[in-house]
């Protein structure tokens, strides 16, 4: 298989900005590296929870975070390299079909963090089509912002388990560095959930 025509004209920082906008209590976990720093430069919110040092986990810390709080709509911002190193997690989540989760797939066809190689999606992998193959309720491959639009309004239903891949183009944009003490952010998560830190 060869290395697939890349040429995805959406802004990583527009589609995050779009999908965070008049986001309420909408609960954001963040892959490592580019989506953490999307998700900061879109404004930072007692409700992201950045993961560091912790590739290919966002899908499952999203699906544990939706199995704690049901009553919440979580949305995982993550990338396809980030999401490629934890594949096995689609099948685990798909299998409990936590109505109240959606994954947006920052797609660029790179893995961004390590030097922009070409990622298996780059070269043809449509991991909507692995989460649809998976279990997952409603999966769409997104190459506009009228799908980020609609993506939004989806991931605020509650009308089961969502994965789309949104198809960005391959950038490195400057870092917006979110707080990067772990147990300040898990304490203030855990506030604004209404519970004790620990």
């Amino acid at each position: 298989m060869g290395q697939v025509s890349a040429n995805h004209t959406l802004c990583r920082r527009e589609v995050v900005r779009t999908l965070l906008a008049d986001r309420s209590d909408l609960l954001v976990v963040t892959g490592l590296g580019s989506a953490s720093y999307d998700v900061m430069a879109a404004g930072d919110h007692a409700n992201n929870y950045y993961l560091w040092a912790a590739m290919g986990s966002a899908l499952t810390v999203g699906l544990g975070l939706a199995n704690a709080q049901p009553d919440k709509q979580v949305l995982v911002i993550t990338g396809d390299g980030e999401l490629l190193m934890g594949l096995g997690a689609l099948a685990t989540v798909a299998l409990q079909q936590p109505a109240n989760l959606t994954v947006a797939v920052l797609d660029n066809g790179h893995f961004g963090e390590t030097g922009m190689q070409v990622s298996h999606a780059g070269f043809g992998v449509h991991l909507d089509q692995v989460a649809r193959t998976c279990g997952f309720a409603w999966t769409d491959e997104i190459r506009d912002l009228d799908g980020v639009h609609a993506l939004r309004e989806r991931a605020a239903a509650r009308d089961g388990l969502k994965l789309a891949t949104v198809k960005i183009k391959a950038e490195n944009l400057p870092r917006v560095l979110p707080p990067r003490d772990g147990h300040y952010i898990k304490n203030r998560f855990r506030a604004a959930l209404g519970l004790q830190p620990l």
